[in-house]
Parts: structure tokens; sequence; C-alpha cells
């Protein structure tokens, strides 16, 4: 209880609960607004609290199980912030530009990917003199284009488990396609905004810094904390491989150590009783041996 109150107060310095004015309000969002002041809605921080908490739940779920969450913030005042965030976390991330089809067209996007990549690739190989200086200009500069756009989903090889959107007013086409295609969508939510077009919204002030900051960074909390715990995980697998391979070469050398003795005393044992048959046959053999009659006349 003491730990709620705590994060309420920090989410009440961060001016959280400050909506947009009345006459701009969406309806479906009645439920989450606590009251109203000077023609500007307040938002209940109480259900900030356990939307946010519910959302950090789910993120730390999807990060431990090794899947991807891709940022989503366009907006001037996020995107520096969401992409440090993303950044921690090693997840993609778009702040500059949505591309349309960046996820319902995703093939297409990763040529252009890979595109960037070759150009880069091609720019860094110090044997390039067939280029000229015209050539290596133009293509640093379509490199650099590229890299503002797509830079933040370079390293994202399939599509991403989860959406996290600030502002899912201005980012609705990014919406739409997580939609479409089934990925599971985590939003900041203003009073401004249909509340049920997420699967998790986080009714939260999405124009102020300091409360996308503080939003933003306690997901990005949530997320760092499921991949430490994969880890661990992993480690602790590995290390239990790696007893299960010494039990198991300890116990092959023991078997192998074992039939190694079993042949030495075998051996022994098969020498001396051929030993004492030879002293017993050559006795025995010259007694046996028939006498010869007496001569014929």
């Amino acid at each position: 209880m003491e730990q709620n109150t705590s994060l309420q107060q920090q989410l009440l310095d961060a001016g959280v609960h400050f909506g947009h004015l009345k006459k701009k309000w969406n309806p479906k969002m009645l439920p989450y607004i606590f009251a109203e002041k000077k023609g500007i809605h307040i938002i209940d921080l109480n259900k900030t609290v356990d939307g946010l908490q519910e959302s950090a739940a789910a993120l730390k779920q999807i990060a431990k199980s090794g899947k991807k969450i891709m940022f989503v913030a366009t907006k001037k005042q996020a995107k520096d912030i969401v992409a440090d965030c993303a950044k921690k976390v090693n997840m993609p991330f778009a702040t500059e530009r949505w591309l349309g089809g960046m996820l319902t067209n995703f093939n297409t996007v990763r040529k252009s990917v890979k595109k960037m990549q070759s150009i880069d690739k091609l720019l860094a190989d110090t044997n390039a003199e067939s280029l000229t200086k015209k050539e290596r200009l133009t293509l640093s500069r379509d490199k650099d284009k590229m890299d503002k756009v797509l830079g933040g989903i370079a390293t994202m090889g399939r599509l991403p488990a989860a959406l996290f959107i600030v502002d899912i007013g201005n980012e609705h086409i990014a919406l739409s396609e997580a939609k479409r295609l089934g990925i599971t969508t985590f939003g900041m939510v203003d009073t401004n905004c249909d509340p049920n077009k997420v699967d998790f919204a986080i009714p939260s002030n999405d124009d102020a810094t300091k409360s996308i900051a503080i939003i933003t960074n306690y997901i990005t909390a949530a997320i760092a904390e499921g991949l430490a715990e994969r880890q661990a995980a992993k480690d602790d697998d590995d290390e239990e491989i790696d007893n299960e391979a010494e039990k198991k070469a300890a116990r092959l050398q023991a078997e192998a150590e074992a039939e190694g003795n079993g042949a030495s005393r075998g051996g022994r044992g098969q020498g001396g009783n051929n030993g004492g048959a030879a002293k017993r046959r050559v006795p025995g053999g010259a007694s046996r041996r028939p006498q010869q009659g007496p001569a014929k006349k």
C-alpha cells in the first residue's frame, strides 16, 4: 500500500493526472476521470496505478519469454525519451515517422533495412576505391535518411509480440496495423482517446514530458526485470546441463575403468589355466604313449 502511495505521489508530481479540456473529451474515458477543474478533466490516479502495474506485469512476462516489444512515439516531446528507454532494453522502436505497412508489409520493410545495412557496409569498406567522392556522398545521404526512419527496427528480424504506444490517437496507423495482425497493444491514453482501442490502457497525460518519462521508465524497468529473470533462468539451465554432462562423463569413465580391470583379471586367470593344462598334458601324454610290441621275426 505504501508503495502504491509513493507511486501515486510520483505520478502526481509529474502531472500525469492532467487531462484535456472538457470539450475535447472522449465519453468512453468517463470511468477514468476523477473530476473537472477549470474546464480540464482530472484523471483518477488510482486507475492510472492499476493500469500501469497491470501493463508492467504483462510486458515483463512477454520480455521473459524472449519476445520483442516495440516502442512507438513520434511526438516531439516523446521521441527522445522513448528511443533512450528502448535502447536500454535492446527493443525496437519507431520515433521519427511511422511508415505505412511497417507491420502489415514487414517483408518489404525488411528489404529496405537490408539495403540500408548493405550501404553502411559498403561505406565502411576502406578498399572500395571504385566509388567516387560524389557517389560516396549520395550513398551517405541515402543511408542517413533510411537510418532516421528504419534505424530503430534494424535488429528486428520478426514481428514484435507487443506494441507500447504513447498517444494512441496520434499513432492510430500503428494501432490499426497491430490490431489487424493480432499484436498485443499497450498505450498511454489521455482523456481525448478511446481506451477500448488498446488491450492494456494506461490513463495518463500523454503530452507532458515528465508524464511520458515516468510512465515509460516504469514500463522499461519492468521489461528489464523480465529480461534479467530470463537470463538467470538460462544460466541455471546451462549450469544444470554442465552438471549432467560432468556426471555422465564420470559415469562413463567409471564404466570404462571397470571393464579394463575385469579384462586384466580375466587374462591373468586364463594364462594360469593354460600353463597348468600344459604341465598336466606333457607327463600324462608320455605315460599314455602306446608301447611298441615285440619285433616280428
